[in-house]
């Protein structure tokens, strides 16, 4: 496993357990539509919620609100209308954001609900 994929790998576990610890109910991860990946699909409080990690070393000198690019969006929108047709729910639906900055010395996490 590469460094970039070890890096990923530690921002989702990380989002993960953040998300269990606030009371979300995990339904699915790493759930993939034709090239789109949603990492945490979720249930809290009658909403279902789709929600893209991302993951960078704080030594980067990219920002939190740099981390999801316009042009992945459709591709979110249809794999989550997918999912919707595979498994019909009346909740309604949210798409969330979890950034993740990993320090030497400790770890940032911004959680943006309704994120688009």
């Amino acid at each position: 496993m590469g460094k970039q994929s070890k890096l990923v790998k530690e921002g989702e576990l990380i989002a993960f357990m953040v998300l269990q610890r606030d009371g979300f109910t995990i339904l699915e991860t790493n759930w993939c539509f034709q090239k789109a990946e949603i990492d945490i699909i979720a249930k809290k409080d009658g909403l279902l919620i789709f929600t893209e990690v991302k993951t960078i070393r704080s030594n980067k000198s990219k920002k939190l609100s740099d981390c999801i690019e316009k042009n992945k969006i459709p591709p979110y929108k249809k794999a989550i209308k997918n999912y919707l047709e595979q498994y019909p729910n009346e909740s309604e639906v949210r798409f969330d954001l979890v950034n993740i900055i990993i320090g030497k010395d400790e770890t940032q996490i911004e959680h943006i609900p309704n994120a688009f």
